[in-house]
């Protein structure tokens, strides 16, 4: 298979509808392309990229023959969770067309199938092996070693390249970036628990995740008595920083049910007021934040943390049970706001360690 990333984004907005309206004009000139199995890089991706670039970025693509009639194409986001929604919708609105299956994400791959190899180091279910750690007083944290049979320190980068890719291969790209929180990569000599054949990790995810499906499915959450406290404090850099946040929520006894933590962060000019905004910055970030709050409701799995502001950008918290309404709701706000440099990040956090600082007990 090939691969490719996504091109410098156009300006211009399309639909689904619209890529896949515009694909279908040029679906059998590709086909040949890749049944070919020459020049998919120039005759294939760089065509459909800047075409998928006016969606949305960070789009990558794979593409091969599944059998002699029927070619396929993968688009794939590299494990960035923030995207995945926007592979999933994607695909979901592509059309039927004979002679193309269209995958969203990388898939899983049946453990005899999955094998790589960097420089001289190979990656194979034959000398990579894993096992569980428990940590104390975060008993629903999946914490996994990955045990490498000819790990070293020079090659520990290689190692981590290849184990990674293995695992997106083999787990496929959503499992792999949605399942496991933390992991190490270590050799057998550091290993300090019994090893456990590569094969097992599935069967070991899924037990772990119907265990913790079970243990909250019958968790409600009241948002009706909320309690938002003011901190005040001085960053590393000696600047000022403010925050609100939800103190009743960060006192909640069920925070791993809400493990989805996402962080809108926007950028202004500060240095005429120790790097607090000004009162035009002020009001407009209010807005912003007004809206996002507006979207992401306790309702559909979403619940407001708080806010902090300092150094020059403002910082808006929130945890959900999952993370594509967030991406969504976020991703449009940030489209909508060109006057401000506005980032988004979505990460794993199933006891709101980024927020412990402010745990008042």
């Amino acid at each position: 298979m090939e691969i490719s990333g996504d091109k410098n984004p156009e300006k211009e907005t399309i639909t689904y509808k619209d890529f896949w309206d515009w694909f279908l004009t040029k679906e059998k000139a590709f086909f040949e392309v890749v049944r070919n199995r020459k020049n998919i890089e120039d005759q294939f991706f760089d065509i459909i990229a800047p075409e998928l670039a006016k969606i949305n970025s960070g789009y990558y693509f794979l593409s091969g023959m599944r059998d002699e009639d029927t070619a396929e194409l993968i688009i794939t986001v590299e494990g960035d969770v923030k995207k995945i929604i926007f592979a999933e919708e994607l695909i979901a609105a592509a059309p039927e067309m004979n002679h193309w299956k269209f995958t969203a994400l990388k898939p899983e791959t049946h453990i005899q199938n999955v094998g790589v190899r960097i420089g001289d180091s190979e990656f194979t279910k034959d000398n990579i092996y894993f096992y569980s750690n428990e940590i104390e007083g975060y008993p629903d944290e999946i914490d996994l070693a990955f045990v490498y049979e000819d790990f070293n320190e020079e090659s520990r980068s290689a190692a981590t390249t290849g184990i990674c890719i293995f695992l997106d291969n083999f787990l496929g790209e959503l499992n792999f970036a949605t399942q496991i929180d933390t992991f190490t990569i270590i050799g057998k000599t550091e290993a300090q628990k019994e090893l456990v054949p590569i094969e097992k990790l599935k069967e070991f995810l899924l037990w772990r995740e119907r265990e913790f499906t079970e243990k909250y499915k019958d968790q409600q959450i009241s948002v009706n008595d909320d309690q938002f406290s003011l901190f005040e404090g001085t960053l590393e850099n000696g600047m000022p920083l403010m925050a609100t946040v939800n103190a009743s929520l960060l006192n909640y006894d069920a925070k791993a049910s809400y493990p989805w933590i996402s962080v809108l962060k926007i950028s202004y000019d500060g240095s005429d007021n120790e790097g607090f905004p000004g009162e035009n910055d002020y009001n407009a970030m209010n807005a912003i934040e007004d809206r996002a709050v507006e979207l992401l409701t306790p309702k559909d799995g979403n619940l407001y943390i708080g806010r902090e502001t300092g150094d020059h950008s403002k910082s808006i918290y929130f945890a959900g049970k999952d993370f594509r309404r967030a991406s969504k709701v976020l991703d449009q706000i940030i489209k909508q706001h060109p006057e401000y440099t506005i980032s988004l990040e979505i990460y794993k956090d199933k006891y709101w360690q980024s927020f412990e600082r402010y745990t008042i007990h």
